[in-house]
């Protein structure tokens, strides 16, 4: 536990007051998140590579955008954030007579139920750098984007449509202008899309496309139908008419299809086909696609083919194909017979081979995307793409804290620490925990033993060690759901199923189905609290997966509970929200209930989550989700009387834009009415408890919001494509001062804890981890073209450091002079911004450090400072403004038994150390300085030849000569031990007293020789 002082000595200094009117358009830039991984890559539907740069190849994440590599796959950069209005990929192409030229289609090709919706294309003519949108922003999910081999102006696009709905934007379209103006070209219905297209190899004028009827909805997946509804369609003229080809294919039913032609031999023209029972599998034409021949109905290379139906063929070898579905096959026979080949995870996607080199392809899966050089035996590593999809976040409350959550396909929850926690060789893989459950999660760590996970894997509860790194299996029903109709089922447990500890009491847990089940022995046994909470209507239990393939894994449990929260200020208050639209409350443990569904909400919409107010038992907010029923409009509802009635604070015009699904909303526990929102493309806050919304995307990616905590005073995110995010300490958007008037402000910090950065970790970017510090928030009425002073004083009114901004008003070549005269120990910081608005500057939490020659250098790597109460004093022009915080000690160190008076004595001793070593350094310059003067005179006499010799043997004694492995001098000898007593936080060895009175004592001869 962490004790803040509560009275300190009493200060007065002169601090500016003002009547202040809030003003919520400020700009909030200081404010920046930063990403806490996990490095561990999440689900790419996409991959290309380019034939004349065999090194690069592009990535295309659902949730997390376009990455390229130039290393073979060693590591990945982000080329599309900043450009792109959605993160989810659905195909990627390179023109083949410019490198340069990329086409991107957006919207992933894998219908989930945790898909992210497409905004058309996009372009770039420098190799990524840079992109512009290039239209079919209403088209939907894409599939395919072919490129004339011969014209990078002439691009096909096959577009899907909307996964949830009906669209007559669907259909296959064409440019010739390099994506200014697009025709569709073929249009089968609002109801079926182009899932795949390919060109003639030598002839692109014939082209081949899939057609795919396709629509998800919340309770199941339609994929396929009639042969009118789908198949394979032909051109001759380049797309201006179309010829449908049905030899030798399914008569009845047809599903998805995906497409390959053999540049080795154009007569070629394979198809993976979705279809019922035996008739589905590898079709092959070998007359350019007028009839069909099935070769393979292998289960292995179909499975769950709304999900990924891809084949792929060797461009030098027209034997050898590549069947990418859950598992990964290769043939080498044509088809005939399958072998398993080993890619780095299961459930795969896409696939790129180079046609100069059959065994250097990319391939990609639920875990991100890997290249290979040998056809497959090894790959590059997946743990350097930060694309994790990740269902919620839960926090512990050790230091520092942990975040846990359910990362899609990754058999285990995780768990990343929010800071270092320890010492480690590789941070960005190290750091990455098992947490139990399985890839949906949520994973809640124990109030008070953050070594006790409960987690969840698709309704089954379990109880994880972290210590045995085993868990406990407590499933409510013990019985295996995948395959049943919901309506049969006797307890309908989504495959993300909540789990609540309580607020009060945390033996009370909640896990929830259409019920919610009580536990107070970590689920040894469970108690059912409430009646069937969900809407259940009839039409809606239906099996999972038409009219073709069935796929029921609980996704499509439509008539679930979905959110639960208990009030942290009423007991027994409990909300519950539904995945198909209802909201209850009971106010009394659970033994009544009652249904407070807002009245002008929509019906069918999930309840993604519900949030108790933390300061009146009265209020609560209900996020719901309906994008899944083709309605994307953000739903946020209020309630300040128990959900007698609702306010709708999100009508799409006060903010948050009327499309953008709102998955999230939390309310800050320290400041009644500062919400957070997460919605499909990114954060929103609100100042005035929803009657207003900004943007508070900073440096975030665009990518959706599907949780968020505040914990300690930071905003911690979950994202479905770019991992764990974290804004360190929110305490500016707690004041009240935020204003824009005619005053500076300096905010009063939050109390800062005293650690040190762990070995290995303190030049880690991924994660990247925020280094020891106190933040200080101001705000600067207008950009000062005159220095800021920071001072930093402690209890008894003493600076124990100063800094400088770097601005037009002074250089570091006239700081060098400064010193190098009056030796004034403050330091020139560029992170001391002077710009208009809000700035934020991180005190390390040291005191001045030694005096070094080197300016840059000069006064930094000093001792932390002792625990306790701080003042930050900043000097604006004749304007001083002042406030107080304190500064506590580790937990961690705390709990080894070092006191405060332990580190009090450590500091002490530093400071006498390093004003030793300032003495040494800069009798060391003045003798230097003197002896150049010396040297460089018209005329050496005698006199100036002994005081020559002997400034020398003096600086033979403090100064360590150049060399390799020469004998450390005094300057070094000193330097050795300040840097020895800072490492930790230690009681101070009796060798190191010694040691200090022993080059005290040199130091002081040698002054004396001098004198």
């Amino acid at each position: 536990m962490i004790i803040i002082r509560t009275a300190f000595v009493a200060v007065v200094f002169s601090l500016l007051t003002a009547n202040f009117s809030i003003i919520y358009s400020q700009d909030y830039s200081s404010l920046e998140y930063r990403n806490v991984g996990p490095y561990r890559g999440g689900r790419v539907t996409a991959v290309a590579g380019v034939p004349s740069k065999p090194s690069t190849f592009f990535l295309g994440a659902t949730g997390g955008g376009v990455w390229k590599t130039e290393d073979y796959g060693t590591s990945w950069l982000n080329v599309s954030d900043g450009f792109f209005k959605t993160p989810s990929i659905g195909a990627i192409a390179v023109a083949q007579n410019d490198p340069n030229i990329i086409y991107v289609g957006t919207g992933s090709d894998g219908l989930r139920s945790n898909l992210i919706e497409g905004k058309g294309m996009y372009k770039s003519i420098d190799g990524g750098k840079t992109w512009v949108e290039t239209g079919l922003a209403k088209v939907g999910q894409i599939g395919a984007v072919r490129i004339h081999p011969n014209d990078h102006n002439t691009v096909y696009v096959g577009a899907i449509g909307h996964a949830f709905n009906s669209n007559p934007e669907r259909g296959l379209y064409k440019t010739t202008d390099g994506g200014k103006t697009w025709k569709n070209i073929l249009f089968i219905s609002n109801k079926t899309g182009i899932s795949d297209l390919e060109m003639m190899p030598g002839n692109p004028n014939i082209l081949y496309a899939a057609a795919w009827k396709a629509e998800r909805k919340p309770w199941t997946i339609i994929s396929g139908g009639t042969p009118k509804e789908g198949g394979i369609y032909k051109s001759f003229d380049a797309g201006k008419n179309w010829n449908k080809i049905e030899s030798g294919l399914p008569a009845k039913l047809i599903g998805k299809i995906d497409l390959e032609v053999c540049p080795a031999d154009s007569k070629l023209l394979y198809a993976l086909v979705e279809a019922p029972k035996e008739e589905g599998g590898l079709y092959i034409s070998d007359d350019h696609g007028d009839t069909f021949e099935q070769v393979s109905d292998d289960k292995k290379i179909r499975t769950r083919p709304f999900y990924y139906t891809n084949v792929k063929v060797d461009p030098q070898n027209p034997d050898i194909i590549y069947s990418l579905a859950t598992d990964y096959m290769k043939s080498i026979d044509r088809g005939k017979t399958w072998t398993l080949l080993d890619s780095p995870h299961s459930d795969n996607h896409d696939m790129w081979i180079n046609p100069s080199n059959s065994d250097l392809f990319i391939q990609s899966n639920d875990g991100g995307a890997n290249v290979t050089h040998n056809g497959g035996k090894s790959w590059s590593t997946q743990y350097n793409q930060p694309t994790a999809e990740i269902y919620q976040v839960e926090v512990d409350n050790q230091y520092p804290y942990w975040l846990y959550g359910g990362q899609q396909d990754n058999y285990s929850t995780v768990a990343v620490p929010s800071m270092a926690p320890y010492g480690i060789q590789v941070p960005g893989i190290g750091y990455i925990i098992n947490t139990g459950g399985c890839e949906t999660g949520p994973a809640v760590p124990h109030p008070a033993n953050p070594d006790i996970v409960y987690s969840n894997c698709k309704g089954r509860f379990t109880v994880f060690n972290k210590k045995t790194g085993t868990e406990k299996s407590f499933y409510v029903g013990a019985s295996n759901m995948y395959g049943h109709n919901p309506k049969d089922l006797q307890f309908r447990f989504q495959r993300v199923s909540p789990i609540l500890v309580s607020p009060h009491n945390p033996k009370v847990i909640y896990h929830t189905s259409q019920y919610v089940h009580k536990t107070t022995d970590e689920g040894k046994t469970w108690k059912i609290i409430s009646p069937d909470l969900t809407a259940f209507e009839a039409d809606k239990q239906v099996v999972s997966g038409s009219p073709i393939t069935r796929d029921i894994t609980g996704e499509e449990f439509y008539s679930s509970i979905y959110a639960i929260q208990e009030s942290s200020v009423e007991e027994g208050l409990i909300w519950v929200g539904a995945n198909d639209g209802p909201v209850h409350v009971t106010r009394n443990g659970g033994k009544t209930w009652k249904n407070v569904t807002p009245k002008n909400l929509p019906p069918g919409g999930r309840v993604d989550a519900i949030e108790p107010s933390s300061h009146n038992p009265a209020k609560a907010y209900v996020c719901v989700l309906r994008y899944q029923l083709g309605d994307r409009r953000p739903y946020i509802y209020k309630t300040d009387n128990y959900g007698e009635s609702w306010q709708l604070i999100t009508p799409g015009n006060n903010g948050i834009p009327k499309e953008y699904a709102v998955r999230v909303v939390r309310e800050d526990p320290a400041k009644e009415g500062l919400l957070f929102a997460g919605t499909e493309y990114g954060l929103f806050v609100s100042f005035n408890d929803g009657a207003t919304w900004n943007a508070f995307q900073q440096n975030l990616p665009i990518t959706p919001i599907t949780d968020l905590r505040i914990h300690r005073g930071d905003l911690v995110l979950a994202t479905m494509g770019r991992g764990f995010w974290i804004l360190d300490d929110i305490n500016l958007l707690r004041q009240k001062n935020l204003v824009n008037n005619k005053n500076h402000i300096l905010f009063k910090p939050n109390f800062a804890i005293r650690y040190r950065a762990p070995s290995g970790t303190r030049k880690s970017e991924s994660p990247k981890y925020p280094k020891p510090g106190v933040t200080l928030d101001y705000f600067l009425q207008e950009e000062m073209s005159s220095l800021l002073k920071l001072e930093i004083l402690d209890e008894r009114l003493e600076v124990v450091n100063t800094y400088i901004s770097d601005t037009t008003g002074i250089s570091k070549d006239s700081v060098k002079r400064d010193m190098s005269t009056e030796f004034l120990n403050y330091q020139v910081s560029d992170k001391l911004n002077a710009k208009k608005g809000f700035n934020r500057f991180k005190w390390d939490m040291t005191a001045t450090g030694p005096w070094n020659k080197k300016v840059e250098d000069r006064y930094k790597n000093g001792p932390l400072v002792k625990p306790g109460l701080y003042i930050a004093k900043l000097t604006i022009d004749e304007i001083i403004l002042s406030k107080s915080f304190e500064i506590v000690i580790d937990p961690r160190v705390n709990a080894t038994g070092i006191s405060e008076k332990i580190i009090n004595e450590q500091v002490d001793f530093q400071i006498k150390v390093r004003d030793l070593l300032n003495k040494a350094l800069l009798l060391v310059n003045n003798l230097e300085r003197e002896q150049e003067t010396l040297e460089t005179k018209g005329k050496v006499t005698e006199a100036d030849k002994t005081i020559l010799s002997k400034i020398k043997i003096v600086l033979d004694e403090l100064r360590t000569r150049e060399g390799i492995y020469e004998q450390p001098m005094l300057t070094s000898q000193i330097k050795y031990l300040y840097n020895m007593m800072n490492k930790a936080d230690q009681e101070i060895g009796q060798d190191a007293l010694d040691r200090f009175i022993e080059l005290e004592n040199k130091y002081k001869t040698i002054q004396k020789r001098l004198n």
